[in-house]
């Protein structure tokens, strides 16, 4: 099983930030990724359509013999985690609950912000998982739903992203927050903005914890505790499937991964 690869699925392109954060960690892991472009985005739907597209996508990465399965999607991972280890017989890791943690420790007793898609922060994923960490930490979170359309459009600097997301930041940062976690996948694009804007309005710096790179080190202390890690000294395979639009998804997937995107292949759910 050390061998086999790793699955990670998410609604669209976003999931790519958390790929990236994977084969930074764990260079030797092999990775299936599976965008399901055709029913993008997830962040609007129903809890019960996105349990059932979670599992169609799950089926897929099942079949392709991965270890584990790591859900690169803060929507799915808000409420379709317990479906999903209900119906496979393998390992399912979110980014939800690494990225509590990890805010918890940064921000040392002090209030958190949470920016995420509409979904996932109506969900009340984050304020739960935080309380099961601290349940001291007041939790500000704030649905920021124009930062995804941004993030794919390689809007990710100037006038426009910086006026968006010092919009988002204003309340949350104005209460308080000592740390603010980036609750979407798309988010860590913006980083940048991000981090300049949120020194702006609190006059000293804000943690940011991406949730992406906060599971990558779950996944890795995770692989390494079951015996499941790669075999150390080649670089791993990245395989890259989608439901829908290939050309156009390698087109933007760069941004994501940090380089270019080949070998983007089309499946049917």
């Amino acid at each position: 099983m050390s061998s086999a690869p790793l699955g990670v699925f998410d609604s669209g392109l976003g999931g790519l930030t958390v790929v990236r954060a994977l084969r930074a960690r764990c260079p030797a892991e092999s990775i299936v990724y599976l965008g399901d472009t055709a029913r993008v985005p997830y962040g609007t739907r129903s809890a019960e359509t996105v349990v059932k597209y979670a599992l169609g996508c799950a089926r897929v990465l099942v079949k392709r013999g991965v270890k584990a399965l790591v859900v690169a999607c803060n929507t799915v991972s808000a409420v379709a985690l317990d479906a999903l280890r209900i119906e496979l017989d393998l390992p399912v890791m979110g980014v939800i609950v690494p990225g509590a943690r990890a805010a918890v420790q940064a921000a040392g007793g002090g209030a958190i912000g949470v920016l995420g898609t509409t979904g996932t922060i109506a969900s009340g994923a984050y304020p739960r998982a935080i309380a099961s960490f601290s349940t001291r930490a007041e939790v500000i979170a704030m649905p920021a739903p124009l930062l995804v359309p941004l993030a794919e459009e390689g809007w990710v600097e100037g006038e426009v992203p910086r006026l968006v997301v010092r919009r988002y930041l204003e309340p949350v940062l104005a209460r308080g927050a000592r740390a603010l976690v980036l609750g979407c996948t798309h988010f860590p694009l913006l980083r940048a903005v991000i981090d300049s804007e949120s020194l702006a309005l609190a006059g000293k710096l804000i943690t940011i914890v991406d949730s992406g790179e906060a599971a990558a080190v779950d996944v890795e202390s995770f692989l390494k505790e079951r015996s499941l890690a790669a075999p150390l000294g080649e670089r791993g395979r990245l395989e890259l499937y989608v439901t829908d639009l290939p050309k156009s998804f390698a087109e933007v997937a760069s941004r994501f991964l940090g380089h270019e995107a080949e070998n983007v292949q089309a499946i049917d759910l």
